[in-house]
């Protein structure tokens, strides 16, 4: 069960970086606020996990931050359970990607 907290995406995001752990900053659109966009290791594409999209409000932007991702290649997920985007996460760093604009 992975409950909603309401105070998500109000303030500032806390990374633990470092090593062999990355993290993704996925923006999007505002039409996705709320979205919840599922990513996975390339290697097992069944290992899913799954943050929410938010207005990031110290920037404007709307964003899914995805924390703690080993070192690798990640597919995140469209709706209708095609690979939309592929990433490559590397540790000690946040890579940043935008979401296709042709994907919902």
């Amino acid at each position: 069960m992975n409950p909603h907290h309401h105070l998500a995406g109000q303030g500032a995001t806390v990374l633990d970086i470092g090593d062999d752990v990355g993290a993704l900053v996925l923006y999007t659109d505002a039409s996705l606020a709320g979205a919840e966009i599922e990513i996975s290791p390339a290697v097992n594409p069944t290992q899913r996990q799954h943050v929410a999209v938010h207005r990031r409000p110290h920037t404007d932007a709307y964003a899914a931050v995805y924390p703690n991702l080993r070192e690798g290649r990640y597919e995140l997920w469209a709706a209708d359970g095609t690979v939309a985007l592929d990433v490559v996460i590397s540790g000690g760093t946040i890579t940043e990607a935008r979401w296709p604009r042709r994907v919902a």
